[in-house]
């Protein structure tokens, strides 16, 4: 039958592998990343991805502790606001708050080991399965904007790219969550010893816990840290191997 045809090609296409990338791609694609996250101006545009997983873990948590999500705002200064209600105490607003920081890392992570089975297309089409998750959710017109625009570049890149760019694409967007995870967490203690965030997550939390904000914003880093270790072990595989230093 033809549908069963199509649905049988398009779960082929999800789940094919493809070659391994060649180690000088690995590394180019971390050093761009870098290159990235690291100046002004690239940083200021790119960052909006970072703040969509930034509110996408928020959203997730909140479902996931029994609270009811209400809506989620991304704005053009790569702000963002998820709103959810429930109890305003207790473990499930904890690991609401708990989860936005980190969630650009561990996403980035679960990129990682997606990438070390090769699985490209398949990781491209989760992420455009989660943006559109989180469209239905959004409440303001950039946040739309944001993700109907986000969502389409990775789309059309799993569907109409070459091999070699989709590689690109994905090693290049995975090393970027990873470093990426890292310096909003870097930022937010800079504004916070400035008092330009009495709000933020991690003050949230020092709130509802015995422990104060900069005990949280220690817990952002070295979790965003421990994911970037771990993925880049992960993501480095063909250049170990490439040097025989793996077995």
């Amino acid at each position: 039958m033809p549908l069963i045809d199509g649905l049988t090609t398009i779960w082929d296409k999800l789940m094919s592998a493809q070659p391994d990338p060649p180690p000088l791609l690995v590394l180019l694609t971390a050093v761009v990343a870098v290159a990235v996250v690291a100046t002004r101006l690239p940083w200021r545009i790119s960052r909006n991805a970072v703040t969509i997983a930034h509110e996408g873990g928020h959203a997730l948590a909140a479902l996931l502790t029994g609270r009811k999500l209400r809506g989620i705002r991304l704005h053009s200064d790569t702000s963002g606001l998820t709103l959810s209600v429930g109890r305003p105490t207790g473990p499930g607003m904890i690991l609401t708050l708990l989860a936005g920081y980190v969630a650009p890392s561990l996403i980035g992570l679960a990129g990682a080991w997606l990438l070390t089975g090769n699985r490209i297309t398949l990781l491209l089409w989760l992420a455009v399965a989660l943006l559109l998750a989180m469209l239905v959710r959004i409440r303001n017109v950039f946040g739309v904007l944001s993700l109907l625009v986000t969502g389409g570049v990775v789309l059309a890149v799993s569907w109409y790219a070459s091999p070699q760019v989709q590689a690109a694409f994905a090693w290049t967007s995975v090393w970027f969550l990873l470093f990426g995870g890292v310096r909003p967490v870097w930022e937010l203690q800079q504004l916070r010893s400035r008092g330009r965030m009495p709000e933020s997550d991690a003050d949230q939390l020092a709130r509802l816990t015995p422990f104060p904000p900069l005990f949280w914003v220690g817990v952002f880093l070295l979790v965003s840290l421990a994911a970037l270790a771990a993925g880049a072990l992960l993501l480095a595989g063909p250049i170990l191997t490439d040097w025989g230093l793996t077995g």
